[in-house]
């Protein structure tokens, strides 16, 4: 569906949607969904507890069985020109869950191995008016394989030391997660990804260096990044497209 000003947001599995007349926003009245459906996104997720970082401490992240699925759609074009393609997930907050309900793919600048997000306004501007939690971003990586290059690593330092408002108080996003879908990668075609705490943290945040450049390893073989733990995927957890290009 599009809107007047441009911007053209669809729904994926929705139940109960309404619309306001000339809003650019779709209000969801499904109730969030609980219960038994939900499996880890990472195949590797179970083995992963208690190794670099202490998950337990983080809320968990749902997301839409069809993500994956969605955002290959919505990359296609970018993907057969071996260009990459990223997007915002969205999420709202109830209890100790994350639901992810909604994707922006923001105008953007796209090469072969990076993606660059334009106009932010405009996203902070959408999950501003829905009330949302900027809980990661996801993109392709086209011709490469599953992995967050140190350009990624930058990305994502940004989207966990970010601060939020809950109930008045300013507070850090940790659970916040960056998804790499690599569909020519045979190995793994996707994963949820984060850094570690606090050594990849400590080590981003004393990185000054722009474009793809190396860190350096920490002495004790702990890893920059790792595989998200917290990550789930639910079946009937309803899913906002904004494709604001």
């Amino acid at each position: 569906m599009a809107s007047a000003s441009g911007i053209c947001c669809k729904s994926i599995n929705l139940h109960a949607v309404t619309q306001t007349s000339g809003s650019t926003s779709i209000s969801f009245t499904q109730t969030l969904p609980h219960g038994s459906q939900v499996s880890p996104f990472n195949s590797s997720s179970e083995s992963l507890i208690n190794k670099a970082s202490d998950f337990r401490s983080l809320k968990d992240v749902q997301i839409s069985a069809r993500l994956i699925e969605v955002f290959l759609d919505l990359a296609k074009d970018n993907t057969s020109k071996n260009l990459e393609t990223c997007g915002v997930l969205g999420a709202s907050l109830e209890g100790r869950t994350y639901y992810v309900i909604n994707i922006i793919v923001p105008k953007q600048e796209s090469a072969i191995n990076s993606c660059q997000a334009l106009n932010e306004e405009e996203i902070f501007s959408i999950q501003n008016q829905q009330s949302l939690f900027p809980i990661g971003w996801i993109h392709t990586h086209p011709s490469q394989s599953c992995f967050m290059s140190s350009v990624d690593l930058h990305t994502q330092y940004s989207y966990q030391v970010q601060q939020v408002v809950v109930e008045a108080s300013p507070v850090m996003v940790p659970e916040a997660v960056g998804i790499v879908v690599a569909p020519n990668d045979n190995s793994r075609s996707y994963g949820a990804f984060r850094l570690t705490d606090p050594v990849g943290m400590r080590i981003l945040k004393e990185c000054q260096e722009k474009g793809f450049h190396p860190h350096p390893e920490p002495a004790d073989g702990t890893p920059i990044y790792e595989d998200c733990c917290h990550i789930y995927t639910n079946p009937n957890l309803r899913l906002e497209v904004c494709d604001l290009r």
